[in-house]
């Protein structure tokens, strides 16, 4: 059974699990090794992290130290972590996409000591910085193929292979065992367990300073609001365990339930990877979940005839099956009979692609279109939504697994309060908890507060801009608009995304994108119209649905010329779009667009690791592109 206390921990998770709900030599981790999935051990999981301990203490590394990690999802990610948490070293984990400038800045302002790597690519981006990290001195490859890269001849930090540190768990005394367990112990809840630097949409990156108790606090009262999590499933983990969301949601979860944690190869072996391991939870990000509802609807109603008539039954059916079910009411036996019949002619084909496991997958990270989670629920998969920020740790709220209302991200959690404040004259006008839920309730909207145990310790080192977040009265500022619809939390949008036009209407640009990206034809839209009479946006197409309207090959998408002039293909999109308006006030319209050739991107700098638009960025670049769809405007006149 779970067992959490005041004196929890991150690592006394792991531990808890091998003392009272599984035996060591039960699996815990599982991992694609050549054509294989192999299975580790919960005793081979702590032995390697003993390992890491025993190096980092031989080392002169102990508590309050930073180690960092920039490697993917792996069993190496969880032996690394445990061996640093266990004598109080603080995990500083860096998105692998990040520029060699960027890593250099976290590596610096963190004050990394030694930094585990997953690849060769990483590792030559390490290489060319390391001279220039001032307390950097140890370079861990986790790959055996970082002998085939040629060092720098003036390399002052040392490069120690991980396989080679493991290895030497054979070698740990009774006397350094016996050290490792009393420093774990003596590790206090209030200690700095994690050190999560922001992405960066509006300026340097931050590192997020998280407790022991931030974490384990957020993963019991998770738990308290999704009861139905047990130490039977089994996790599929694909997004990255650098972000908080993965590593509470899932790592976490996992070290304190007892699941087995699977480890996903990539994302585009992602479908493969869950009919190989049927998981029964996924976390997931809205993004993932339009793609499997437009594939899905693509496959179903493109062949016409009786097999798109019989889907589109399956799928109305769906609805009134789960309307009544959320009404509390009895479907009937007319209604059970078609929803088996569905059930088996449609729905089933599409689980079995998931492993026909799957409980229910969490879905974080930005906002889920309404529609989507209806389509999902329809099929009767079970799609939770959950919110929160790096610097809430992460969960503020999260969906009850027997109560849901689409479009919103669920009930506040335990012990913590959640305040909606004005816009303009910065009153908290509504202030809920967890108790004071009414399923009947709802407010006017504004920005969202809170404060309790999932608020942050701070930003590290910047005192001034922690003290800009945090206010006087300890409410975290979190910089989203949202409301309470139905007792539920809902997100409209960012209070930095917000469009004031010409007339002064505040747009929320979050809302009218997700109505536009209804369309099968759009994959990615980006509004603008900030102090303009009218909305215009900038539009990325579906690639694959443009290719097969137009019998296009890859090679148009390499072709010079940012934005896509053919006038066919920009009457394909606009007629979708013209057709979407009619959802939308006249003010949320957009007027005029233009075709993006290819999607917004890390690369470019273009969006954050987590899938966020950088809007300053993405204006700022474009901003001879936009300027024309006004001036255009202006001369048809």
């Amino acid at each position: 059974m779970v067992s959490f206390n005041e004196f929890s921990t991150v690592p006394s998770l792991l531990r808890n699990v091998v003392e009272n709900i599984h035996k060591p030599e039960e699996t815990f981790l599982i991992h694609k090794k050549g054509t294989e999935w192999e299975e580790i051990s919960y005793r081979e999981t702590l032995e390697n992290a003993d390992a890491v301990s025993a190096f980092c203490l031989d080392k002169g590394i102990g508590k309050g130290d930073r180690m960092g990690l920039m490697i993917e999802n792996s069993p190496e990610y969880i032996y690394y972590d445990q061996g640093i948490q266990q004598i109080g070293a603080i995990n500083v984990s860096i998105y692998p996409t990040l520029s060699e400038h960027e890593i250099q800045y976290i590596i610096n302002d963190s004050g990394i000591k030694a930094i585990l790597i997953g690849n060769t690519y990483l590792f030559k981006k390490v290489l060319k910085i390391a001279n220039n990290c001032r307390e950097l001195l140890y370079i861990i490859p986790a790959f055996a193929e970082y002998t085939k890269v040629e060092l720098p001849h003036d390399l002052k930090t040392e490069v120690l292979y991980f396989q080679n540190i493991l290895e030497n768990k054979s070698a740990i005394t009774t006397d350094i065992a016996f050290k490792i367990s009393s420093i774990r112990t003596s590790i206090r809840p209030s200690d700095t367990s994690g050190l999560i630097y922001t992405s960066g949409t509006t300026g340097t990156p931050k590192g997020v300073m998280l407790s022991h108790s931030n974490f384990v606090k957020n993963v019991e009262v998770c738990l308290q609001q999704i009861p139905v999590i047990d130490e039977t499933e089994t996790f599929l983990s694909f997004l990255p365990l650098s972000h908080v969301f993965e590593r509470t949601a899932t790592y976490h979860v996992c070290c304190a339930q007892g699941c087995k944690i699977a480890f996903a190869q990539s994302l585009e072996l992602l479908a493969k990877n869950m009919s190989e391991i049927r998981p029964t939870v996924m976390n997931c990000v809205p993004r993932l979940l339009e793609k499997i509802h437009d594939k899905a609807m693509k496959s179903g109603t493109s062949a016409g005839g009786a097999k798109a008539k019989i889907f589109l039954w399956a799928l109305e059916t769906g609805q009134k099956y789960r309307k009544k079910k959320e009404a509390g009411e009895y479907p009937g036996l007319l209604l059970s009979a078609k929803k088996a019949i569905a059930e088996k002619l449609v729905f089933s084909k599409i689980k079995e692609k998931t492993g026909g496991r799957l409980k229910f997958m969490i879905s974080g990270g930005a906002a889920l279109p309404k529609n989507v989670g209806e389509f999902f629920g329809n099929l009767g998969i079970k799609i939770l939504e959950g919110f929160g920020l790096t610097e809430t740790s992460p969960v503020m709220a999260v969906t009850e697994y027997h109560r849901q209302v689409y479009g919103t991200v669920g009930r506040v959690i335990p012990g913590i309060e959640i305040g909606i404040q004005h816009i303009e004259t910065k009153e908290v006008i509504n202030i809920q908890t967890h108790e004071s839920f009414r399923e009947d309730f709802t407010c006017e909207e504004g920005e969202i507060l809170v404060r309790g145990h999932c608020v942050m310790q701070g930003y590290f080192n910047k005192p001034a801009e922690t003290a800009e977040a945090i206010d006087k009265d300890q409410w975290f500022h979190t910089g989203d608009i949202g409301r309470f619809f139905k007792g539920n939390l809902q997100i409209t949008d960012r209070l930095k995304n917000m469009i004031v036009n010409a007339y002064g209407k505040n747009v929320y640009p979050t809302p009218v994108e997700n109505v536009y990206l209804k369309s099968s034809k759009i994959d990615q839209l980006f509004l603008v119209g900030d102090r303009k009479e009218y909305l215009t946006a900038i539009v990325i197409p579906n690639q694959e649905n443009l290719q097969e309207e137009f019998n296009l090959t890859t090679s148009f998408f390499q072709e010079p010329g940012l934005f896509i002039e053919n006038k066919e293909i920009n009457d394909w999109i606009g007629k979708d779009i013209k057709k979407l308006s009619n959802d939308l006030s006249k003010f949320e319209r957009i007027k005029h667009f233009k075709v993006k050739r290819n999607p917004f991107s890390m690369e470019e700098g273009e969006i954050t690791p987590t899938l966020k638009i950088k809007r300053k960025v993405v204006e700022k670049k474009y901003a001879d592109a936009i300027e024309e769809m006004y001036t255009e405007s202006i001369e048809s006149e």
